[in-house]
Parts: structure tokens; C-alpha cells; sequence
């Protein structure tokens, strides 16, 4: 393919390869299998919709990493992967959703063919896109090979980013702000949830400061009133109600690099309680952040922010957060470190993370967080520049965040502290 059409530098890929082969060695793999389409296109940069059918590419020690995958998504490879011809090996459609054949069977094929019929051969066992199926084709066709369990070994390459990768996830940020402020800006009652996603998503592939946006791995959730007690509700054709909040779990994308940000809008005054657990949250959160610092582990992050949570009387038992980058559906994480309080991972300069510390309650959720980057010194930058707060709307509101694109994001983070002149004191 084109030069100019690879998302970054030869240099970077040739990194990413070392360090999968490392890791490799360290396992004792003489071939690894990968199905994961994050990984895949980290390795590779194959970006393309097909993860419906199996897919997935081969790393030996030497020479360049094997794409293989459907006949009709071989052209979709050339055109989007920094490997040569030779390196694309697509099976035929037979294979595809065949009651009598499996595309493991034209894998296995190509194993014997490249000289790995009897070696130890990697798999992605826990994965969403490899198969019961998928292993025990490989266990029937290849008899005399030991395919053992490789699951993320390539995820934990991905943990501490190379700077073009920063890049692309300020970009994002950038995206994820715009569409952020435009679902603060247009909540008001009486608005369909539907338009109101309908806006967001244009605001997603529109983009920001020049720069396209790509679909994200999780659609937007936003849940509103006693539906947003459940964290994972999308949308419905219900329209937004004085008296309720409306969280909003949104990812900017640029070229599959994810930023997800979030935020709370309130229609009307909030409750008490609410309130409350605002002050904590984001007290929470900021401690977190001053937390997250190279050296300290995974874990302080989490215990700096249940403390003042706890003070407040709100417990908090599931994870605050996740590594993030490169990602496909059904999943923006990166399926590594937890920001929980087991988790002793070293966190190293270069790590980006959604510090993600929501509350869900009986009647209601919030959701303030942070998409954030491990620095070489002092606590964590966070990618994205708007007020940590919860934003409150009593009524139509004639002070809105703007949208517009061409905005510059100093001016958008600045009309968004506008919005919190209408909120009542505490």
C-alpha cells in the first residue's frame, strides 16, 4: 500500500514487532496466532469490518507477520497494512459459515505449509473473537502441536504508548470534547434520546481541529432518571424530563485510538444526595489523579480515590478504570491492568487509562471521569479540558457549550464553566 496511507512510521511498527517477539521468546512460542483486531491492526495496521468472520495474523521470529483472513477482505489488507503480497494469505468463501468445513481447517493448512505442524503455537483463548470451535479445529488438525494459551500477550505490549500514538489520542480527546459539550448543549426537556444520540454521533465523525472521526467501540450511553443506575443502557426514543440526570459515556476516535470522557447533565435542581456525591466523587477523582503517578501502582489510584467515597458513606466495590488505545467492538479497554485495589501493576510514563470512578444508586448515576496519561514526573495529565463537575440546566438553559468545530478547545472549555454560573451552590 501506500506509504503516506500507513497510519504511522515503518520505525514504529518494526517496535511493536520487537516487543511482541520478546514477549514470544519469553513464553516459548515458536509461532503466535492473534484474532484480536486491536491487535492485529497494532501489529499490522489492517483496519477493516470483518472481524464477523475469522480472521487474524501469525508472528513467527522471522520475516513479516502473516495476515490471514477471508478471500474478499485479502484487498481490504493491501490496502490498509504495511505488509508485502506475499504475506496476505486469504482462505475462500466455502470456509465462511459452513456447516461441513471450518476456516481453522484452511489455518491449520497454512501452519504445516510455514513448517509449524509440531512447534508451540500461541492462541488468544479469552478473546472475544476466538472460538470454541476455532480451538478445537486447531486441537483435531494439528495433532502434534502444543497450542497453548497466549491471551493479551500482545495487549501488554500496548500498555506504555510510543508518542505517535499519543498523538492520535489527543486528537481523539479533542473529538471527545466536542461531542461531550454538544450533548451538554442540546439536553433540555422534551428532547427524543434518539435525536439527542443522532447529534452526538455527529459531532463523533465530524470530528475536531481539522481531524476526521472514526466509529467508536461502544455506542453512546446515556441513560437518563432511574434507567442511569445501570451503567451499560444505551437509548431509546424517550425524551428528556425535568427532575432528571443524564450521564454520558462518550469515546472521541481517531483511526481506532479512543479517548472516552464522561459526563453528567441534571435538568432542574438535584437532590441533596446527589450532590453529596458530587463533592465526593470529584474529590475522589482529583486525588486519583494526583495518585496516578510513574512508580506508584495501579492500586493507589483506586485507594486515593475510595477515600474520600468512603467518607461520604458511598462504597465503591468494582474497578475505577482501564488501559486504553487501539480498539474494535465490543470494547474500548484494553483488557490489562485494573484500577482496583488488588491490582499492583507499576504504572510507567507513556500508560493512558479512563479513570473511570462512576456511582450508580438506586434512582440514579453519575459519571465524571477522565481519560488520563502516566507523565514522566508529577501526577497524570488528563487528555481532556473540560470542568470536572456535574452540569446542572434548570429548565432551557440560555448558556449552552458550544459546538461548533472550528472552535478552538480553550474556548469551549471556557463557555463550559459558563454552564456552572446556573448551578446552585452546594
Amino acid at each position: 500500500m501506500s506509504q503516506n496511507t500507513i497510519p504511522f512510521t515503518p520505525r514504529e511498527y518494526d517496535r511493536r514487532l520487537k516487543l511482541t517477539r520478546r514477549a514470544m521468546a519469553a513464553a516459548g512460542l515458536d509461532v503466535l496466532f492473534i484474532e484480536d483486531p486491536s491487535n492485529m491492526a497494532w501489529l499490522t495496521g489492517y483496519d477493516g469490518w470483518s472481524f464477523y468472520v475469522h480472521q487474524g495474523v501469525l508472528v513467527t521470529h522471522e520475516g513479516e507477520p502473516i495476515w490471514w483472513g477471508r478471500n474478499m477482505d485479502a484487498n481490504g489488507a493491501r490496502r490498509t497494512a504495511w505488509l508485502s503480497a506475499d504475506s496476505i494469505r486469504p482462505y475462500g468463501d466455502e470456509y465462511v459459515q459452513s456447516t461441513t468445513r471450518h476456516p481453522m481447517q484452511h489455518l491449520a493448512l497454512l501452519l504445516k505449509e510455514m513448517g509449524f505442524e509440531s512447534s508451540r503455537i500461541g492462541v488468544e483463548m479469552e478473546n472475544y473473537y476466538f472460538s470454541a470451535k476455532a480451538y478445537t479445529t486447531l486441537l483435531a488438525e494439528l495433532p502434534r502441536a502444543d497450542i497453548t494459551d497466549a491471551t493479551a500477550l500482545v495487549n501488554w505490549q500496548r500498555a506504555v504508548k510510543s508518542n505517535e500514538e499519543i498523538v492520535f489520542m489527543r486528537r481523539a480527546a479533542r473529538i471527545a470534547e466536542r461531542m461531550v459539550s454538544g450533548a451538554i448543549n442540546r439536553a433540555e426537556p422534551g428532547l427524543k434520546k434518539n435525536d439527542l444520540v443522532a447529534s452526538i454521533y455527529q459531532d463523533a465523525l465530524t470530528g475536531a481541529d481539522g481531524h476526521w472521526g472514526d466509529y467508536p467501540a461502544l455506542v453512546p450511553m446515556c441513560p437518563s432518571g432511574a434507567d442511569a443506575s445501570a451503567p451499560h443502557l444505551t437509548w431509546d426514543g424517550s425524551e428528556l424530563k425535568t427532575g432528571e440526570c443524564t450521564f454520558f459515556e462518550l469515546a472521541g476516535v481517531y483511526r481506532r485510538y479512543h479517548t472516552p470522557f464522561c459526563r453528567t447533565v441534571f435538568l432542574g435542581t438535584p437532590p441533596d444526595d446527589m450532590k453529596r456525591a458530587e463533592e465526593a466523587l470529584i474529590e475522589g477523582l482529583e486525588a486519583g489523579l494526583d495518585a496516578a503517578r510513574a512508580g506508584n501502582q495501579a492500586r493507589d489510584i483506586a485507594n486515593a480515590l475510595a477515600g474520600p467515597l468512603e467518607r461520604a458513606g458511598i462504597e465503591r466495590g468494582a474497578r475505577c478504570g482501564y488501559p486504553i488505545g487501539l480498539s474494535y467492538p465490543p470494547d474500548w479497554g484494553e483488557r490489562t491492568i485494573s484500577l482496583r485495589d488488588e491490582d499492583e501493576t507499576v504504572l510507567q510514563p507513556g500508560m493512558t487509562f479512563h479513570f473511570m470512578p462512576g456511582i450508580w444508586s438506586e434512582n440514579w448515576g453519575l459519571e465524571i471521569t477522565e481519560p488520563i496519561l502516566i507523565t514522566e514526573n508529577g501526577p497524570a495529565e488528563a487528555f481532556c479540558n473540560l470542568p470536572r463537575q456535574l452540569f446542572v440546566k434548570p429548565g432551557r438553559a440560555s448558556v449552552q457549550v458550544p459546538v461548533d468545530h472550528r472552535d478552538s478547545i480553550p474556548a469551549a472549555a471556557l463557555a463550559a464553566q459558563e454552564i456552572n454560573k446556573t448551578k446552585p451552590p452546594v
